[in-house]
C-alpha cells in the first residue's frame, strides 16, 4: 500500500489514550476524585500506564513504523460543553503523561501523530500542538467554542483538522440542501491553504441513511477542489 502511493496509510488506534485507561480502570467519577483527592495514586496510576502502552507501541511500531503516513491515538478530554477536567488539572495531571508517549512514538517513526479527542477542546489545543500533535480529529462543531472558521485562523498554520461535518443535526435529518451547505461551510472555514481532511465529526450515528452519507460524498468531491 506505501509503494502503490494512493492513499495515506494510517496505523490505527491500539489502546485506549492514557486519560482514558485510567478513568475505565478506575471508573469515571473515581478516577475524577483521584485526580482531586489523591493525585499522588492518579500519578503513579498514569505512569504505569504509560510504561505499558510503550511497550505496545515500541512493538508495533518496530513493525509497521516506516510504512505508516499517520500513527492515529486517542484521548477524550472534552465533552459538549466543555472539558471533562479543567485546564489547570489537565496540565498538571495529564498532559505530562501524554507528552511522555506521544514523544515517544513520534521518535519511532516519522510519521504525522493523529489525535482524536472529542468534544469543546479549544482551550487545549495550543497543548495539543505544543506536544507535537500533527492532525486533530473529530472537530464537533456544534460543542462549545468549536466554531470552524474561529479554529483555522487561530491554528491553521499549525495544526491540520480532520473531520468537522456535523453528525448530530445535519447528517441524521438527511435534509440535502442542509448537508450541502454543512459541507460548503466547512470547506470555506477549514479548506484554504490546504490542512483540512473532509469527514464527518465522528462515527456515523444511527438515523443516517447511506443517501444521506454518499451525498455528502458527493459534494465533497464537487465543492473541495482547489482553488476553493
Amino acid at each position: 500500500m506505501r509503494q502503490q502511493g494512493e492513499y495515506a496509510v494510517a496505523a490505527d488506534f491500539i489502546c485506549y489514550g492514557v486519560f482514558e485507561m485510567a478513568w475505565t480502570l478506575r471508573g469515571f467519577e473515581n478516577f475524577l476524585t483521584d485526580l482531586m483527592a489523591n493525585p499522588h495514586f492518579a500519578d503513579a496510576l498514569l505512569k504505569k500506564i504509560v510504561e505499558m502502552q510503550k511497550g505496545l507501541f515500541e512493538q508495533w511500531l518496530k513493525q509497521v513504523g516506516e510504512y505508516v503516513d499517520l500513527v492515529m491515538v486517542s484521548d477524550d478530554v472534552g465533552i459538549q460543553n466543555g472539558l471533562m477536567v479543567s485546564p489547570q488539572v489537565y496540565r498538571e495531571m495529564i498532559k505530562p503523561h501524554q507528552k511522555e508517549l506521544w514523544r515517544f512514538i513520534k521518535e519511532k517513526t516519522a510519521a504525522y501523530l493523529f489525535l482524536h479527542s472529542c468534544g469543546s477542546v479549544f482551550p487545549l489545543i495550543e497543548d495539543f500542538i505544543e506536544l507535537g500533535v500533527d492532525i486533530l480529529n473529530p472537530i464537533q462543531p456544534l460543542a462549545k467554542d468549536m466554531d470552524t472558521k474561529r479554529l483555522k485562523e487561530r491554528f491553521g498554520d499549525q495544526i491540520s483538522f480532520w473531520g468537522g461535518i456535523d453528525i448530530q443535526e445535519v447528517l441524521p435529518g438527511g435534509d440535502k440542501e442542509k448537508i450541502e451547505q454543512e459541507v460548503r461551510t466547512r470547506i470555506k472555514d477549514l479548506g484554504p491553504g490546504g490542512g483540512y481532511i473532509l469527514a464527518p465529526a465522528h462515527n456515523i450515528q444511527l438515523g443516517v441513511t447511506p443517501e444521506s452519507l454518499l451525498f455528502m460524498f458527493d459534494q465533497a468531491k464537487e465543492l473541495g477542489n482547489y482553488p476553493l
